[in-house]
């Protein structure tokens, strides 16, 4: 059994059919038994869209949510215990969204799926090749 979750970079890769992603990820992704997306990725992509700062995903934030689940992604929410953590962390990572995905991953004991190294510093196994 193979499952993953999605990191919010790696999510929209897969949304937009981004050629960065590489391929190896593909490979894993399509033999997966499960892949989860937190919710709070959605938040990250709603606000960066709303800055101006994501225009590309501008297009996929309208149904985003019924997009994921027809998709077959496995949507996380972001526990009370969780969110607390995740603020709590002696990390030097400051991103917010980044703190709670990582809280997330190591809750539900999940590989992230990343292209950010940052998460590296969490003791979270992370795949990008």
């Amino acid at each position: 059994m193979s499952a993953y979750l999605l990191d919010t970079n790696a999510f929209a890769m897969i949304l937009t059919g981004d050629p960065r992603l590489p391929p190896g990820i593909r490979e894993r992704l399509i033999e997966a038994t499960r892949i989860a997306v937190s919710v709070i990725s959605f938040y990250e992509v709603g606000q960066k869209v709303r800055l101006g700062r994501w225009p590309e995903m501008q297009p996929h934030v309208a149904g985003l949510d019924a997009r994921a689940r027809d998709d077959g992604y496995d949507l996380l929410p972001l526990t009370p215990a969780a969110a607390l953590e995740s603020s709590m962390m002696d990390w030097p990572d400051r991103d917010p969204f980044d703190r709670m995905i990582a809280t997330i991953a190591r809750h539900e004991g999940l590989p992230l799926i990343s292209s950010d190294t940052a998460f590296d510093a969490m003791g979270i196994a992370r795949l990008w090749t």
